[in-house]
This record gives C-alpha cells, sequence and structure tokens, in this order.
C-alpha cells in the first residue's frame, strides 16, 4: 500500500487542492488532518471553480471516500453552507462519500466571536487572523474544553456539557471583552440547526480507516496551509493554531499507525503570502500588483490581496525539511510568462552576514533578501505537455529550483486546468 501526503512547503496557498483533484484519481480515501475554514483550497475540474474550506478536495471524485480527521477544527455552519454549494453545482455528497470523525471537535459560534474580538484587542500587533474561531477553537481543545461531533448522538449529555463549558466561556466573553454573553438556548438552538445537519455524516472514522488500511486501500492526506505556518516550526507567533507537517498526519486523521511512502510538497513557482507576520522576499507597488494580478492572487476564504513576491530558496528548501517531502509539484509556472527576467531570492542577509539557512522567527524582522535573476521565456506555455516542449529558459528555472531546494521535481503546473500541467 502506498499512502501519500499532499503539504503545503511555504505559507499556504500553493495549490494543494488542485494537486489533491489531480492525484485523487490513484487513491481511495482522502483525510484532511488538521485545520478548519480558516483557509480555501481552489479546484477547478468538470463540475466548475470552487474554493474549499472544509471539504476534502476529493470530494469531486465518485468512487473516492473523503474524510474530516479528529485534527480538524469541525465548523458545522460553513460545512453545511459549504456542502450545498457544491450540491448546487452538481456533486453527489453522501454518508458513503463524506465522513466525519465523531472524535473531531465542533467549532462553536463563540470562538469566531473571540477571534475576532481578541484580533480587535491586539490592534496593530494582531496576528492576521481570518476571524474563524481557529486559535480560540484550539485553545479550548487543548484545555479539554471542546465538544466532540459524536456528542450529538447523545443529547442529554451533551446539553449539560455545552452548559458547563458555556458557564466559564461567558466569564471570559463578558468579563475580559465586556461582550454579550450566550444563553443556554441560543446555542442549543445552533447545534439543533446546524449540528443536526452533519450529524448523518459522523462515524467511528478511525475505525473505517483501519479496515481500509486492511483491505490495501490506498489513502491520500490533505494538508492546509503551509510549513511556515506550522504551530511549532512556523514563523511564530504568526503561524496557524495546528501543525501543517505531514508528519502529524497520520494522528490527526485517526490512524496515529499509518505509514507515508509519498510526501508530495507543493510550491509555488512564486512566493505568496496571506496574513501578518514576516515576509522577506516581499514586493510593493507596481511590481508587486503586475504580479499579484497575474497569479490571481487573492485570498480564496477572504478574498483580500495576497502579497507578492519572487521564489525564495531559503523559505522554501526549510519547507521542504520540514515536511520530509520526497517529491515537488511546481505550481503557477504560467504566471511567470510575461517576466523579461526572472528573480529568484536565493540567500538572506541576517545580521549584516548572508545565510542560506531559514532563521529563528525572532530576526526575521529584520532579514534581507539576497535576489538573483533568471532568463524569462516570455511566451505562453500554458498548451505544453512535455518538460522536453518547454522553452530553454523555463527548463533552466525548474531545474535551478529542484537543484536549490534538494527535492526533486515530478509535477509542473501550467495552467489553471486539471490537465494544464507536466509529469516529469
Amino acid at each position: 500500500m502506498a499512502n501519500c501526503a499532499i503539504v503545503g512547503i511555504n505559507w499556504g496557498d500553493e495549490g494543494k487542492g488542485r494537486m489533491v483533484d489531480l492525484l485523487t484519481e490513484d487513491y481511495d480515501v482522502v483525510v484532511r488532518f488538521q485545520g478548519g475554514g480558516n483557509a480555501g483550497h481552489t479546484v477547478i475540474n468538470e463540475y466548475g471553480k470552487f474554493a474549499l474550506h472544509l471539504l476534502p478536495s476529493g470530494i469531486f471524485r465518485k468512487d473516492t471516500v473523503n474524510i474530516l480527521g479528529n485534527g480538524v477544527a469541525l465548523d458545522a455552519e460553513n460545512l453545511s453552507k459549504e456542502i450545498d454549494e457544491v450540491r448546487e453545482k452538481g456533486v453527489d455528497i453522501t454518508p458513503e462519500g463524506l465522513k466525519i470523525s465523531d472524535r473531531a471537535s465542533l467549532l462553536l459560534p463563540w470562538h469566531r466571536d473571540l477571534d475576532g474580538l481578541e484580533e480587535a484587542r491586539l490592534a496593530d500587533k494582531k496576528y492576521g487572523s481570518t476571524k474563524q474561531g481557529i486559535a480560540p477553537f484550539y485553545s479550548d481543545k487543548y484545555q479539554k474544553k471542546t465538544v466532540l461531533a459524536g456528542e450529538l448522538f447523545y443529547p442529554e449529555h451533551l446539553r449539560q456539557h455545552i452548559a458547563d463549558i458555556m458557564e466559564w466561556k461567558n466569564l471570559i466573553l463578558h468579563n475580559v471583552y465586556g461582550a454579550e454573553p450566550y444563553t443556554l438556548e441560543r446555542i442549543m438552538n445552533w447545534i439543533e440547526e446546524y449540528g443536526n445537519r452533519i450529524k448523518p455524516y459522523i462515524c467511528d472514522t478511525g475505525e473505517f480507516l483501519k479496515n481500509a488500511e486492511k483491505e490495501g486501500k490506498k489513502i491520500l492526506f490533505e494538508a492546509q496551509l503551509g510549513s511556515l505556518r506550522d504551530l511549532d516550526y512556523g514563523i511564530h507567533p504568526y503561524t496557524t493554531s495546528s501543525n501543517t507537517l505531514a508528519a502529524y498526519a497520520p494522528v490527526g486523521s485517526g490512524l496515529p499507525s499509518a505509514k507515508i511512502d509519498r510526501i508530495v510538497g507543493v510550491v509555488k513557482a512564486y512566493s505568496s503570502c496571506v496574513g501578518e507576520g514576516p515576509f522577506t522576499c516581499e514586493w510593493f507597488g507596481d511590481e508587486a500588483e503586475e504580479l499579484r494580478k497575474a497569479g490571481g492572487e487573492y485570498g480564496a476564504k477572504t478574498g483580500r490581496p495576497r502579497r507578492v513576491g519572487p521564489l525564495d530558496i531559503v523559505a522554501t528548501r526549510y519547507g521542504v525539511e520540514l515536511q520530509g517531502a520526497t517529491e515537488i509539484a511546481l505550481t503557477k509556472l504560467d504566471v511567470l510568462n510575461y517576466m523579461e527576467k526572472i528573480p529568484v531570492c536565493t540567500k538572506y542577509i541576517v545580521n549584516g552576514q548572508e545565510t542560506d539557512r531559514f532563521p529563528f522567527p525572532v530576526l526575521l524582522n529584520d532579514a534581507e533578501p539576497v535576489i538573483e535573476y533568471m532568463d524569462g521565456w516570455h511566451c505562453d506555455i500554458t498548451g505544453i505537455r512535455r518538460f522536453e516542449d518547454l522553452p530553454k529558459a523555463a527548463r533552466d528555472y525548474v531545474l535551478y529550483v529542484e537543484q536549490a531546494i534538494g527535492c526533486p521535481i515530478t509535477y509542473v503546473s501550467i495552467g489553471a486546468e486539471r490537465d494544464e500541467y507536466i509529469r516529469r
């Protein structure tokens, strides 16, 4: 059996959804193992264009089972709306094709409230949250103050458990932030409306995965965001609140014993970043806006313009190491078609010294990029399907990146459609 994880190498938004959608034809099960509705995976296929936030990107494959694992921040409200939106485009979603771990914790409305309130309190020191409740949710999870999805099947227990948590949560909402406290009726009405909608999909996904493993089924693990947003190894404190690394996939999926044979790291042909925090290679002004428009760099969840710049070799090499990537999918190479010269950030200057190692987080704000340039190809490459048919400058760019980050590039994306890629 050959299990695979598809993970982001940089700040997120590298094009993981597209790669999951492409590769799922070779896998029986797709599992989201961490994160919540705070980021989006864009998928373009015969059904249309989708920005998925919670649904696994394998949801469009009829014979693929999709799982939301126990590591996911389960937002029943947004998931219900997303299911409706995807169904409206003709995609059939059933409990046979979508399964939710009974051990996944529910992201409740007060998590979103607290997220917004804390960002407002931080003001100009904010972390750049999407205000989807992710940080308060994971904080509560580690404090053991969340409700498991499986508790929806035990209403009397559920009501008392929520009442106990609500008493504590209202102390924070009212006494710390001066916000309106919740009533039990209000939160139970939310559970009634949205919790009941996802109940048909909730089951013991751990048991399902164990059986799938015994039957020799192939499992694809889908990550959210990228290495530099990992809670432990990212650009602290401007990270997400979960672990975005392939090493966490077995734990967050519900199959801790799983062995991952293949780790596909996704890297964009240039750099982009949503949210706050250090971004050493960032461009500004007209130069940035031209690249942003060429790449359609606007957040799938928020719609806000992404920060952009040249490919950052230092950060990418670090991300490859963290993920233990066995191969790389290089996406959006076609976006660079317009450039006469292709910039690459090859090193950083930190404390007056050049380095090719990614620095400790507190040093990143003062890091400066060392930029080198490669020849551009300045032509449309979207119709090409063989690597040897690419312009020499485009081939040279791919080969340079491959050598610099120390990992083979096996996929090169040259367009947004499902078939617009090159397999090396």
